[in-house]
């Protein structure tokens, strides 16, 4: 590794300007134009300075290379790093919580190095019996997430009828697989056959089918999946999916919203038709984001890492080498080249 305190050459992905539509591979540039310094300045107070390992591509982050016009909480600056979820190694530090050698998992740069001011939230990793890359996912941001949504907005009981949309995606997969250790009948859509029989024959979903080959999602839901109604539903994707849903909703059942990436990069938004279904059946719809339940990280570690280590849990990456090739492995979120957790390897160490 270079000495510390010396300026060195820092590969970075950028951002070259806003974008309207889906996102492309040439809205990105990877560079080395750019040096750092690997040590942590004087007037730099509660900084950390990072090695990243591990990056971590979310549907999230495609919305965030638009205008701020857009309803955007933390959209992306032309010209600079684009940001997200990843895993990386402190080089050096001046915040009291994390010193040199500490590994963390939260927002990093997509960078080889980063200076680290924003420090909230930054969580240690203290278990490292478990792939350091599973902090980008099941124990990290999406594992979070689909703990609130199936735990705190869900309320599951078992028995209950449960879909799970964008299955096999990062969140999805383990979505289902809470459903199923508590009883629940789980059924997933996902877009193609290769991830439908994952889901069914890996990550133990009852059923599973490719939305691509349905003509009608509520005759789907209704005739083949669901005849009896769906008690729980975990929405990812909105659009025809959730129209299709609501009407196939039980009284007093429950959806937790996580995502729409249907709708994150189309010019006009899909109508939502069957909404006096929410009255008729009493539905509980509600929205959340994963830095609410932050707070609860320690009762979420405490609750499934001993499920990983008792295999009662398993979880599919999908993981690129260098960050040279995080570029494509983003893009391919939104037309589902990823089967399972998409990481981008940026170093072992």
């Amino acid at each position: 590794m270079a000495n510390e305190g010396v300026e060195i050459s820092n590969k970075q992905v950028i951002l070259k300007e806003y974008i309207t539509g889906l996102p492309k591979e040439s809205d990105l540039l990877v560079t080395t134009n750019n040096t750092i310094s690997l040590k942590v300045g004087r007037g730099s107070p509660k900084a950390v300075l990072v090695k990243n390992l591990y990056l971590s591509c979310d549907p999230y982050m495609g919305y965030s290379m638009k205008h701020p016009d857009c309803d955007l909480h933390n959209p992306y600056t032309p010209g600079s790093p684009i940001t997200g979820f990843g895993v990386a190694k402190v080089l050096d530090s001046s915040h009291p919580d994390f010193k040199k050698g500490d590994l963390i998992w939260g927002i990093t740069g997509w960078e080889q190095y980063s200076l680290l001011t924003a420090t909230e939230p930054l969580f240690k990793i203290n278990h490292t019996d478990v792939p350091l890359s599973y902090y980008t996912g099941i124990l990290g941001m999406p594992g979070l997430t689909a703990y609130a949504g199936f735990y705190e907005i869900w309320s599951p009981k078992k028995g209950e009828y449960v879909l799970v949309s964008a299955a096999s995606g990062a969140v999805g997969q383990l979505v289902g697989q809470f459903a199923k250790l508590m009883g629940c009948y789980v059924v997933g859509s996902a877009g193609s056959k290769e991830k439908v029989d994952l889901l069914k024959n890996k990550l133990g979903f009852d059923d599973a089918f490719n939305y691509k080959e349905e003509l009608d999602f509520n005759a789907t839901l209704k005739s083949r999946y669901f005849p009896e109604g769906i008690d729980i539903y975990f929405e990812n994707v909105g659009g025809k999916m959730l129209d299709a849903v609501l009407l196939n909703m039980r009284v007093h059942g429950r959806i937790a919203v996580c995502g729409m990436i249907s709708q994150y990069h189309v010019d006009q938004l899909e109508a939502v038709h069957y909404l006096t279904s929410i009255i008729y059946k009493r539905v509980h719809i509600e929205g959340f984001v994963v830095s609410d339940y932050f707070p609860l990280y320690c009762k979420f570690m405490d609750t499934l890492l001993p499920c990983i280590r008792e295999g009662k849990i398993k979880y599919v990456e999908d993981i690129v080498e260098g960050l040279e090739s995080g570029p494509a492995a983003l893009i391919g979120l939104y037309s589902g080249q990823n089967v399972g957790k998409q990481v981008v390897v940026v170093d072992h160490d």
